[in-house]
């Protein structure tokens, strides 16, 4: 069985623009997580916050590849982790594919069904605030997402 799951979007802006917004802390909050605890760089252990939802985890970040790739482990616990890959496609100036596959979901696991579906819808709803933030400055769609 499959259990991975990947999300593409196309964005009109550069790689770099794009890579910039994920890894800096201080353009995070525009549209993904209130706040970063620092830059995201290969081997660090980076803590995100949602302020509005009063919640905080940590990602392990496994591999960056400058305006191309980053890949980040996340989970409550190891044997809830699962891997995430973000790739950036650049493929003309202002014309930019991001994918996102996110995988290690356990197969036997009673809730792996909605487990997938929900981050599935979470990685469409952060894309498209990501989309909104880079080509429109808008900033105010982050937490908005209810379930």
């Amino acid at each position: 069985m499959n259990t991975q799951i990947t999300t593409k979007f196309r964005i009109q802006c550069s790689a770099k623009e794009i890579f910039e917004a994920i890894v800096d802390p201080e353009k995070i909050g525009n549209f993904w997580f209130s706040s970063s605890s620092q830059r995201w760089e290969q081997g660090k252990r980076i803590t995100l916050r949602y302020d509005e939802y009063g919640a905080e985890g940590v990602i392990n970040v496994l591999e960056v590849d400058q305006n191309k790739k980053i890949v980040f482990a996340w989970g409550a616990d190891q044997d809830n982790e699962t891997i995430v890959t973000i790739t950036i496609n650049e493929l003309e100036k202002m014309n930019t594919i991001i994918e996102i596959s996110e995988s290690g979901f356990k197969e036997k696991d009673p809730e792996l069904v909605n487990k997938m579906i929900g981050q599935k819808e979470g990685w469409v709803y952060m894309l498209s605030c990501l989309k909104c933030y880079l080509e429109n400055d808008v900033k105010n769609l982050r937490a908005s997402l209810l379930h």
